[in-house]
């Protein structure tokens, strides 16, 4: 396991925590090859039922992509495996749990997002913040199926994040509890899954999803396709420059 996640089973319940506080848990090369190992790791792990996915420190859950790792190697557009996405590049058949403990933005968005259940604590705040750094979001294809279409379009095109209290309102997120009962709500909604029958909860999971499956496979090439020209522009390398220097971002559409 790579050092900056950290994978442990405890009681049939497995935690993958970042652990990278100090960069507000961004989504650098270390980590992502670590959320993968862990995802893995679940998916053959007979011994955990649930996953819980969560971060170190009282700040971010997930700032995103690193965007200094990104303007140093001039990515461009991001590989099929730059991130695990359940459904989309990993089948995962057991339940998943976003255990969210601050700033949830761009591919920590997309980690919540493509987690099962989501429980926040109530200083967190979601957002897809792509549009202010010239990068694409095609990961966020299925989110009108979690929440409502004109809330999702205000999400991707002003960059702006909602709080934990609005995300709850939209369905976006189970319960909001406070920092300090995150770990045990986490684990009560997880001892409470594990206490089901294994198979009905994974024919449950596949049931839920089964109604928007075909489509969103779909509709993710379909997506891919579009934001492929927004992260070969100039603009997608102008973003990440600018926020490594520290200045605001000179856009030139193209």
């Amino acid at each position: 396991m790579a050092d900056d996640v950290r994978y442990e089973v405890v009681d049939g319940i497995a935690w993958l925590t970042i652990d990278r506080p100090e960069a507000r848990n961004a989504l650098n090369r270390s980590v992502r090859d670590g959320l993968w190992e862990g995802y893995r790791s679940f998916v053959a792990d007979a011994a955990a039922g649930v996953m819980v996915v969560t971060a170190a420190g009282e700040r971010a859950f997930c700032a995103g992509g690193d965007l200094k790792e990104m303007a140093d190697a001039s990515l461009e557009v991001p590989p099929a495996d730059f991130l695990p996405l359940p459904g989309r590049n990993i089948e995962v058949p057991k339940p998943t749990i976003a255990a969210v403990n601050g700033l949830a933005l761009a591919g920590g968005f997309a980690l919540a997002q493509y987690c099962d259940l989501c429980i926040a604590a109530e200083h967190a705040r979601f957002g897809i913040t792509e549009a202010r750094v010239g990068r694409g979001a095609p990961w966020a294809t299925p989110l009108p199926w979690l929440i409502p279409p004109r809330v999702a379009m205000e999400l991707l095109v002003t960059a702006e994040p909602i709080d934990a209290a609005r995300a709850h309102q939209l369905g976006l997120v189970n319960r909001v509890v406070p920092l300090a009962e995150l770990h045990d709500a986490a684990e009560a909604m997880a001892g409470t899954i594990l206490a089901n029958a294994p198979l009905s909860v994974r024919a449950a999971k596949r049931t839920v999803y089964l109604s928007a499956e075909g489509l969103h496979r779909e509709l993710q090439d379909e997506a891919d396709a579009i934001w492929e020209p927004v992260y070969l522009s100039e603009d997608a390398k102008e973003g990440p420059r600018s926020f490594r220097e520290k200045r605001t971002p000179r856009w030139q559409g193209r």
